[in-house]
Formats: structure tokens, sequence, C-alpha cells
């Protein structure tokens, strides 16, 4: 396994399945297409942009190109950088035939080529075990969502709910997919101060503002 401090955008869940066999790291889907009409993952995406970097990595198609194409037009580009995976001709295992343009996408590339594809594009990577946090402080954990009511308990969808409105992420987001958003984003103080503020209106630090539109 190989740490990336920053987040990685790729196209869909079998994709993401690949990549995390590899990477230590945030992981997300723009649900193929789906990504256009997204606006609030769009904003999450520039949001993780500026706080930690993005890695746009999509197949090597004309359609991958379309999704990074307005990836890049939706982020500032001092807070992205492209991966590009080499057009290997084939299909995936679980295909029974070859895309449109007979390239395997992410999902059946090799361990060696998205390696070479993360080098290339200057991305820093690191072995790991239990490596160094990106930003400074205690990590959030799954315990923490539990213990604040936002996962395996009665209301846990519903302030589940209202902390992503709050937040304004996908509300879609399952408890862990939140867990790994919010550990990316913020410190454990952040997050404490961002419940606080969600759920009684009354804010101790300044620093706990929603993210920008």
């Amino acid at each position: 396994m190989v740490r990336v401090k920053e987040a990685i955008i790729v196209e869909g869940k079998y994709d993401k399945i690949r990549l995390s066999s590899l990477v230590d790291g945030l992981i997300l889907t723009t649900d193929g297409f789906g990504i256009f009409k997204d606006k609030d993952k769009v904003r999450l995406l520039r949001s993780l942009a500026e706080s930690r970097g993005l890695l746009i990595l999509t197949d090597s198609d004309s359609a991958g190109f379309l999704i990074r194409g307005h990836l890049a037009g939706a982020i500032d580009s001092r807070h992205i950088r492209h991966v590009y995976i080499p057009d290997v001709p084939g299909k995936e295992r679980r295909k029974d035939k070859p895309s449109a343009e007979g390239k395997r996408g992410v999902e059946g590339m090799e361990t060696a080529a998205l390696l070479e594809a993360l080098h290339r594009a200057g991305v820093d990577v690191e072995q790991t075990g239990e490596g160094a946090r990106p930003v400074s402080g205690r990590g959030i954990t799954k315990l923490d969502l539990y213990e604040d009511g936002l996962s395996g308990q009665a209301d846990s969808a519903r302030r589940r709910g209202q902390l992503l409105r709050w937040l304004r992420l996908p509300e879609r987001l399952s408890a862990n997919a939140l867990w790994r958003v919010l550990d990316a984003m913020m410190t454990y103080e952040q997050y404490r101060e961002a419940l606080n503020v969600c759920f009684t209106g009354v804010t101790l630090d300044s620093s706990a503002s929603r993210p920008p539109d």
C-alpha cells in the first residue's frame, strides 16, 4: 500500500475498489456522468482540492476525458493534478466484451501501471503502515461518529442528514463515507466545533464556518 495525501476522484465503484487495493487515502467517485448534475459533489471536490489537493484519475477513453474536462473547468487548476493511465487494449475481467474504444479503464490497470501513472504526475507517495496524517492533531474516528449519534443509533440518519446539509455535503454519503470525508477535511477540534454550531447554533471558534459555495 502507498499513502497519497491528496483526495483522488475516479469514475465508478469498480475503479475505486481497484485503487483501494493499492492506495491508502480518500477515494471518491464521479458516478460516471452523474457528476455533471451533482452540484453538491462538485462543491465537496472543490473544498477538498483547496484543503489537500485533488488528483483526477479517469479512464483514457473519450468519456473519461469528458469527465476530466468537466472537473477541470469546475475546480481551480492550482489545486488539481491530472493522473493519466496508459492506453492499454483489452477488457476488464468482469466484462463480457471490451468497451467501445477497446481500452482498459482504471479498473483494469496493473499495479505497476497505476504506480507509474502517479509517479509521472509528480504525486508524492510513500509506503505505509500507519503513516502520518496530512494535517496535525488527532484524527476523527468511527467511534467519534457513533458517540456523537451520527452512526449506529436510532436517530443517526436524521442527525447525519442535518450535518450533511449544514456542511453542504452530498446527502447520499454513508456514515462510513462521511467519516472519511470529515477526517480528510478537518481536524478533530474543527469537527467538534462544526457539531456544536450545527446542532446548537453556538459558535465557539470562527474556524467552524461552512465550506464555501
